[in-house]
């Protein structure tokens, strides 16, 4: 049983191998990385894209992947609409993530260190809130200057600014990490609001999806 994994970053493959490895050991995981698709979806949209992303779940598909799973939050709705023409699943890694903050309560905070990720994780929120029949009101906080730390590598400082902003987050039911990259900070916050990110159960996510493909 085979998932590809396609990502923007190099930095994320160790990260879904680790927890391939403690939740999943029997999934074969097929890395693809193209850091040019959040590049160029960042200047120009993520349909900007679509056709490259449609191109790289297809190889995924011939190389034998029973399914595909995009951790990129940018690019992950044209990533989905991949299944239409290559029929397999393709999982978006942040929606489960989504589903889990519309169902915390109805005051959703968003987190995330690069601007052009704030529009699809909105609107990934309030899909699975329709989806839930629930009410949501969502704010969006960008961390500056953390973007910059993780193109360089120092992920621990990014995760440390991360976690700060998090911490500094008062009013709501839940704190969206809107990026799989802000995932460490997860474990570094010390508020009392739930914070969600993406990599865990988007990887679940993705390894019923192969299973069941």
């Amino acid at each position: 049983m085979t998932l590809a994994l396609l990502h923007t970053s190099h930095l994320h493959v160790p990260v879904f191998e680790a927890l391939r490895d403690e939740d999943h050991p029997s999934l074969e995981l097929r890395h693809m990385v193209d850091e040019s698709l959040l590049s160029r979806a960042r200047e120009l949209g993520p349909e900007a894209v679509a056709d490259d992303v449609r191109t790289a779940v297809a190889r995924a598909v011939a190389d034998g992947a029973a399914a595909v799973l995009c951790t990129c939050s940018t690019i992950g709705a044209v990533a989905e609409e991949a299944a239409l023409v290559t029929g397999v699943p393709v999982v978006r890694g942040d929606r489960p993530m989504a589903a889990a903050a519309v169902a915390a309560g109805e005051r959703v905070v968003v987190l995330a260190t690069v601007e052009s990720t704030f529009a699809p994780t909105v609107e990934l929120i309030e899909e699975e809130a329709r989806r839930a029949g629930r009410p949501v009101t969502i704010r969006t906080l960008l961390v500056e200057g953390a973007w910059a730390h993780f193109e360089a590598g120092d992920t621990q400082r990014c995760a440390r600014l991360v976690a700060a902003e998090a911490d500094a987050v008062t009013d709501a039911d839940a704190i969206v990490l809107a990026q799989g990259s802000m995932a460490p900070a997860q474990h570094l916050v010390r508020t009392v609001v739930p914070v969600l990110s993406s990599p865990r159960p988007g990887l679940s996510a993705g390894a019923r999806a192969a299973q069941a493909g």
